[in-house]
């Protein structure tokens, strides 16, 4: 081999050596490049988790601890009994609560092999639909209501199958209230009536609702991740606080007869709009009787009283049926207006005598010519054909004169007769215990002229 090749050789095993050399040296380096980017990412997957569970423990815990207990909590409402209410006496009871059961089912504690079987035997002895019913039974949830205000003798029934089919667990007989009203219409439109939760809707049963309520009660139950009773925590029973009963001043006997006397003189004289009677005490206001007509069974408040209606009621519309469900509650006494005619005479009376503009007796006094002219209108007495002629006050009361009063009102003048007005308490609500009181319809003061003043003078018509 000649000298030239030699070198060659030897040149070709240098290069070689030098770029294994720099294959090894690169090799190196991204063994290392990848390394750090490994150590990085480990370093930012750690940070991402601690990041994560900080945010578990110090922002989102609250939240979550509720959620786990709510997830591992069985919670079952317990009703308390609703106060009753009695008439004056404290004897008659007009609403009172009574014990019912109310039916749950935990569906998740009920085999799948039981559901159907379940939802058939909770349907037939309650009456409700089939289909809806395993659904709930089948939902993946803690608690679902079947049936409420349910009788002592069904929920029995229920127990009794319960036993018979060895299926223990799952389904709730739990205690439950029911309002009862002894009287069925009596007081309707002032006692009025509660709802499926017990809560009061109408009459001194909304008005007064916080007070007859009462305070719900609970039974709480711990459980696993599958539903199932933690017995060694039991059951956590919560009483529920019965609410306070009322005494009216309603007399069930007078309240009786003043309905009783009103539904005849409606009947009797075709009052397409019905009526209201108001007894009082004199003595303090107490209000002892306030019947309208007609009115509705406390017991069946959805069910309308007119026989018209009800014989159509399956074709109007919802709107229409709502309104004629709010004219039957409405307590008319205290929501309509009404104008008292010439028993307002006695106030302009009265005004008078206080003014000292006149006394009761004094013979002679005023005169009734048949009318009397107010800024260009005539008003007649009723008796305008045979007038009445010189009356004392007392007469003129008597007689229910109206030019006498026109004439002594006029006198008193606008400012001081509304200051009668307001004194009486005629330009206020009298603050009655019942929802829904309208006010009084007088103008203000500032509005009225000596036409609008004639009419509040003899009949406090607008």
């Amino acid at each position: 081999m000649s000298e030239i090749q030699k070198m060659k050789k030897k040149a070709k095993r240098r290069k070689e050596k030098i770029n294994i050399s720099k294959l090894e040296k690169k090799g190196s380096l991204t063994r290392k490049k990848r390394m750090r980017n490994e150590i990085i990412v480990v370093f930012l997957i750690m940070f991402l988790i601690v990041g994560r569970i900080s945010w578990i423990q110090f922002i989102d815990g609250d939240r979550l601890k509720y959620m786990a207990y709510v997830q591992h909590t069985l919670d079952r409402k317990i009703n308390p009994k609703r106060g009753t209410i009695y008439d004056a006496t404290g004897e008659k009871v007009l609403a009172v609560s009574a014990t019912v059961r109310t039916i749950t089912v935990n569906p998740v504690n009920i085999s799948k092999d039981d559901k159907e079987k379940v939802a058939r035997a909770l349907s037939d002895i309650f009456g409700v639909d089939y289909e809806s019913t395993l659904k709930k039974v089948s939902k993946r949830s803690s608690i679902e209501t079947i049936a409420k205000k349910v009788e002592k003798e069904q929920a029995d029934e229920l127990m009794k199958w319960m036993e018979e089919n060895n299926i223990l667990t799952g389904i709730n007989v739990d205690e439950d209230t029911k309002r009862y009203y002894p009287y069925n219409s009596l007081a309707s439109q002032i006692i009025g009536f509660c709802g499926s939760d017990n809560q009061g809707l109408n009459g001194i049963e909304a008005l007064y609702d916080s007070k007859l309520k009462g305070d719900t009660g609970k039974i709480i139950k711990i459980t696993d991740a599958k539903g199932n009773t933690i017995l060694k925590e039991g059951e956590d029973y919560e009483s529920a606080i019965d609410g306070d009963s009322l005494v009216l001043t309603i007399d069930a006997t007078i309240q009786g007869i003043a309905e009783k006397y009103l539904e005849e003189a409606c009947i009797d004289n075709n009052c397409s709009e019905g009526g209201s009677i108001v007894i009082m005490n004199p003595n303090n206001g107490d209000i002892l009787a306030m019947a309208g007509y007609p009115n509705y069974n406390l017991n069946e408040p959805y069910t309308i009283n007119d026989e018209e209606l009800k014989s159509n009621w399956d074709s109007i519309s919802q709107e229409e049926k709502s309104n004629a469900l709010q004219q039957m509650w409405r307590n008319r006494a205290i929501s309509d207006g009404y104008e008292p005619g010439s028993t307002f005479k006695l106030i302009t009376a009265s005004a008078a005598l206080e003014e000292g503009l006149t006394d009761t007796d004094n013979k002679g006094e005023f005169n009734c010519s048949g009318s009397i002219e107010v800024a260009g209108v005539r008003i007649k007495c009723w008796r305008y054909y045979r007038p009445h002629g010189s009356q004392s006050l007392r007469e003129a009361l008597m007689n229910s004169c109206n030019p006498v009063f026109i004439g002594i009102g006029q006198k008193l003048g606008v400012h001081t007769y509304y200051s009668y007005l307001k004194k009486f308490g005629f330009l206020a609500k009298t603050g009655v215990d019942l929802p829904g009181e309208a006010g009084s319809i007088f103008l203000p003061e500032e509005k009225v002229g000596p036409v609008e003043l004639r009419n509040y003078f003899i009949w406090a018509k607008v």
